[in-house]
């Protein structure tokens, strides 16, 4: 979908987001960094960019939503807060996966727009194409990953979200010499650059708003989910079994 107003609520990670895009562009965005604050500040933060931006919320023609994975409580507030909002507006859910929408963080977050990283008279350069495995913290030694390939036109998914050890990463033959990138590539990065990967900065493989909104203007054959009120985030929970044993 290239076309038309949507909006964008990301809250898997430690920093949630709103962003609006138009025709295919980012408008406007916030981000929220205070991790108890994410559920209270996303209405808020969505009515400043609309007023920012001069739209009306009865412009708006979809809401594109982080499916997951992640923090557990972040991902149910987004998916509870889209669903408020195609409920009330009558329009769309376009979920997307919130590994998908970290993939493209190097091209869809403008240089120094991410909490932290402010913008100096040499930004670092972009990275606009490649391979690049993300990886979401999911605690211990716990990893949610996927695997993706960066190009002009839409995301490509070597490999689909899944929950792995840290040491199947590893041995992944099929991931060796690509950069990984993440909040779990970073709690691991000691171990992973010991074992001769690389490990991207911020805002590389973090998830926003901002990436989702990218991926659905890259793919304009996507469609919405049927019925928005039977959908459910992926989690990508283990057993119960395994999350006894990494707390």
């Amino acid at each position: 979908m290239r076309d038309g107003v949507l909006v964008a609520l990301e809250t898997s990670g430690p920093v949630a987001s709103v962003a609006v895009g138009r025709d295919g562009m980012v408008a406007a965005r916030r981000f929220l960094s205070d991790r108890g604050r994410h559920a209270g500040g996303l209405f808020p933060a969505l009515a400043a960019i609309l007023a920012e931006t001069g739209i009306d919320r009865r412009q708006l023609g979809g809401v594109v939503v982080g499916a997951g994975p992640g923090s557990f409580t972040g991902v149910r507030v987004g998916a509870a807060a889209a669903k408020g909002l195609v409920h009330a507006l009558g329009v769309p859910l376009y979920p997307v996966s919130s590994l998908a929408g970290a993939a493209v963080a190097e091209q869809a977050i403008p240089a120094g727009a991410w909490p932290g990283t402010g913008v100096g008279p040499d930004p670092p350069p972009r990275a606009t194409a490649g391979d690049r495995v993300v990886a979401f913290d999911a605690r211990g030694d716990r990893l949610f990953t996927g695997t993706y390939r960066l190009g002009d036109g839409p995301l490509q998914t070597l490999s689909p979200p899944a929950f792995r050890r840290l040491s199947e990463l590893l041995e992944d033959p099929g991931l060796t010499g690509i950069p990984l990138c993440g909040d779990g590539a970073l709690r691991h990065a000691a171990v992973l650059e010991g074992a001769g990967r690389t490990v991207l900065p911020p805002p590389a493989g973090h998830p926003s708003a901002d990436g989702l909104l990218q991926v659905v203007f890259r793919s304009p054959d996507r469609e919405p989910i049927r019925d928005s009120g039977e959908w459910v985030p992926d989690y990508l929970r283990a057993t119960g079994a395994e999350r006894g044993l990494g707390g």
